[in-house]
């Protein structure tokens, strides 16, 4: 695998922000480890992080490089502060950014498919409400988004949250039930053909575990293709670097997998 820090200039932001990026390489001597890529462009990853991590913490505090070697995968972390992966009401385009910019960015420096069907994004707790928003308001651009752990209805976090102040600074004051903030208005807005393939993880321990319970049933109403585990677990990196294993065997990597070489 390469590991490459990117540091570059956004227009959008109108600022110099980083991206962490895991590109596959196919190798054969590394002790402990199997490198390997597919023959052409390989299936991206946009994997997103949490409320107070950056675009290194899935390096920091999880395998990420190790468990996707063998899969001729590669993972963008983008950095997007304490956005929400939104255009926020009081600060800067991180939702144009992510959604409009970051993947043009992307295809620019990187060798990397952007078909739809190689394309898939992920995330933990605001980066696991990033990745449905992005999925469920750009659907033709997913095969698959995964939630670890994520913060599922805002809505809901809106009205009995402990973050009021950031949650004005993000989402301004106005009720964000039914608004393109609220992940289960957006499903309901969608046909379940158009829908990318859904996985929602959480903890027993988790006090988001609620608001992925609302979205799950959200999900069957809306007639969803909708995988949720629930396990034991907290909402820590003990968890993220376990579940985020089972996420990327869940991806529907297919043929691209078996195809990879350098093993």
């Amino acid at each position: 695998m390469a590991l490459l820090r990117c540091d570059f200039f956004s227009d959008v932001l109108g600022l110099s922000t980083s991206m962490t990026v895991i590109l596959p390489q196919a190798t054969t001597q590394q002790i402990g480890m199997t490198g390997a890529a597919p023959a052409g462009p390989p299936p991206v990853l946009y994997l997103l992080h949490g409320l107070s991590d950056d675009a290194t913490i899935w390096t920091r505090r999880t395998s990420i490089e190790r468990y996707v070697a063998d899969r001729g995968l590669a993972v963008v972390m983008p950095q997007v502060d304490r956005s929400f992966y939104v255009d926020e009401h009081h600060g800067n385009r991180y939702g144009t950014f992510l959604m409009d910019e970051l993947p043009h960015v992307v295809g620019q420096l990187f060798r990397v498919s952007d078909r739809r069907e190689d394309t898939f994004v992920a995330g933990l707790s605001m980066g696991g409400y990033g990745a449905m928003r992005w999925a469920l308001s750009r659907p033709d651009r997913f095969a698959a988004a995964a939630s670890l752990s994520g913060a599922l209805d805002v809505a809901w976090l809106q009205d009995d949250g402990d973050m009021p102040e950031l949650l004005e600074r993000v989402f301004g004051t106005a009720a964000l039930r039914g608004t393109d903030h609220d992940l289960l208005a957006l499903l309901d807005r969608t046909a379940p053909s158009a829908l990318p393939r859904l996985y929602a993880t959480c903890g027993t321990d988790d006090p988001l575990l609620a608001q992925q319970e609302s979205f799950a049933r959200a999900a069957v109403r809306a007639g969803a293709d909708l995988t949720t585990d629930v396990r034991p677990g907290a909402h820590d990196w003990a968890f993220w670097d376990a579940t985020i294993q089972d996420v990327l065997a869940w991806l529907p990597l297919g043929d691209r997998a078996a195809a990879v070489t350098g093993s």
